[in-house]
């Protein structure tokens, strides 16, 4: 699961990030492996004008498929933090531009709601109290965001 609680006496934690089945070496690996079987098909006109004029082609393709796993990388670089103490539930979500959000309230008047149809994804997660609603793992799957839904409401209810 894409989320973690780390849990004290009186605070809970909850750390949330979206899945990346593919490691940064991995992607090296994949770009370096694509690239040797480019250039295998290339060894048969070493040494002809030819080799010139389709080496840009691989080398570009090459170069845009590492610069969409970068940009991949780039957008799932989100973090939400919902901390739990005895009075207060506070939530803050790292967007991947840099842009910091909050959200707090008490803990008393905190409650999750699952709203199964209507949201933006299935079974779509959202926190509300303090006067506003705001939403929490839409990144993480549909099991993982019924799972967390379960987790929240047993952790708000405590």
């Amino acid at each position: 699961m894409p989320y973690d609680w780390k849990r004290t006496e009186t605070r809970q934690e909850l750390h949330l990030w979206p899945h990346n089945s593919l490691p940064l070496r991995g992607a090296a690996a994949l770009v370096l492996s694509i690239f040797a079987l480019g250039v295998l098909p290339l060894i048969a006109v070493l040494g002809s004008p030819l080799l010139w004029g389709l080496l840009p082609f691989l080398l570009l393709a090459v170069a845009g498929l590492w610069l969409a796993i970068e940009a991949n990388y780039r957008q799932r670089r989100i973090l939400e933090i919902l901390t739990l103490d005895p009075e207060r539930a506070h939530l803050v979500r790292h967007n991947p531009r840099g842009a910091v959000q909050e959200w707090d309230c008490n803990r008393y008047w905190a409650r999750a709601t699952m709203h199964a149809h209507g949201g933006p994804v299935p079974h779509y997660v959202t926190l509300q109290g303090g006067g506003r609603e705001v939403e929490i793992g839409a990144f993480l799957s549909e099991d993982e965001r019924i799972a967390l839904y379960d987790d929240l409401r047993d952790m708000l209810a405590r």
